[in-house]
């Protein structure tokens, strides 16, 4: 796959100046969006994101946009997963409604940035070292395994959540106000600026973000060796999330099983990627250095795995879920 220096820069820009319409447009004015302005928005990002996988089939070929498809589908998937973890964050920092938008843009905008530089460590070694196949592999499936091990965990009592290194070792060593002064990250008080909870929110946000991208870049990796496509697919399943935080909020309760789905899919991936490793196996003490004939997991077979995964996950999560009001009156109708 070529892509030119002009079509990188020219993509980053784009992505960017959304980032920048999203800010003046929706966020500088503080406000709590409502329902039909998410629904809309959400339908916004994702019709766009849907629609360059059409011009990257256009330009590049049918596979090219498959192995997009796949990506952006499955970190997707995973920027639902990490809505838990925001949503949480932001009721243990009391984070109010009109200001979590904010948070959210620029904890994401900076988790992009992040992103690119493991998206471009990660292209280097693999280019390099061809074993790194191996690492990533051994790697999403040990994720995959504690994913559901975390998730069983959270079902039993735990104490409160303690806050996260990063945060403390900021009120350690900065002065930190007690309460929010409006959507300020820092504020002067008696001639001396001090940092608000705000900024505290904000930095949680961008670690989170950051510990899930230790999965999602192996994981995309796994589908597509192209850096172009991991980091627009990574550019796109973000764009929306803050409007999809508002969208889906009130269902991420229901989803008890999105864990399950996502931990089989990392699985998946993970085996993918150990097999494309023995084919492409140059390790002295595995068959001397020599490739392996094992069998490769296609673009197409991923692409359904990853999408029936989801869609079972998904359903039968909210039929799990359901009132059980609902259900007596289907059963005696």
């Amino acid at each position: 796959m070529d892509v030119s220096l002009a079509v990188w820069l020219i993509t980053i820009a784009v992505i960017a100046g959304f980032f920048v319409f999203d800010f003046f447009a929706h966020v500088r004015t503080p406000h709590e969006p409502t329902l039909k302005e998410s629904g809309l928005w959400s339908a916004f990002y994702v019709g766009l994101a849907l629609l360059f996988g059409v011009l990257v089939t256009y330009v590049w070929g049918g596979r090219y946009g498959g192995e997009y498809y796949a990506g952006f589908v499955t970190e997707k998937a995973l920027s639902v997963d990490n809505l838990f973890v925001f949503l949480l964050l932001m009721t243990s920092f009391a984070v109010p409604r009109a200001y979590q938008q904010k948070v959210l843009l620029i904890g994401i905008a900076i988790a992009l940035v992040m992103r690119g530089g493991f998206i471009a460590v990660g292209a280097a070694a693999i280019n390099a070292f061809s074993w790194v196949f191996y690492l990533f592999g051994i790697f999403l499936i040990y994720t995959a395994i504690k994913l559901i091990i975390d998730h069983v965990r959270t079902q039993e009592p735990t104490e409160e959540k303690k806050e996260s290194l990063g945060v403390r070792l900021m009120k350690k060593v900065l002065p930190t106000t007690e309460e929010y002064h409006e959507d300020k990250l820092t504020v002067k008080i008696d001639g001396k600026r001090m940092v608000t909870p705000m900024l505290l929110a904000l930095v949680a946000i961008g670690m989170a973000d950051l510990m899930f991208a230790l999965d999602s870049i192996p994981a995309i990796y796994g589908l597509t060796q192209e850096p172009y496509l991991v980091f627009t697919a990574n550019a796109f399943a973000l764009m929306g999330l803050r409007q999809l935080y508002f969208l889906i909020g009130g269902m991420l309760e229901r989803l008890v099983y999105l864990s399950y789905g996502l931990s089989i899919i990392l699985g998946f991936i993970g085996v993918k990627l150990v097999l494309h490793a023995l084919h492409e196996n140059t390790l002295p003490f595995l068959n001397d250095g020599e490739p392996l004939p094992v069998p490769e997991v296609g673009i197409g077979l991923s692409m359904t795995v990853i999408v029936s995964v989801l869609v079972v996950t998904v359903v039968a999560s909210l039929l799990a879920s359901r009132p059980r009001g609902t259900r007596k009156r289907r059963t005696t109708t």
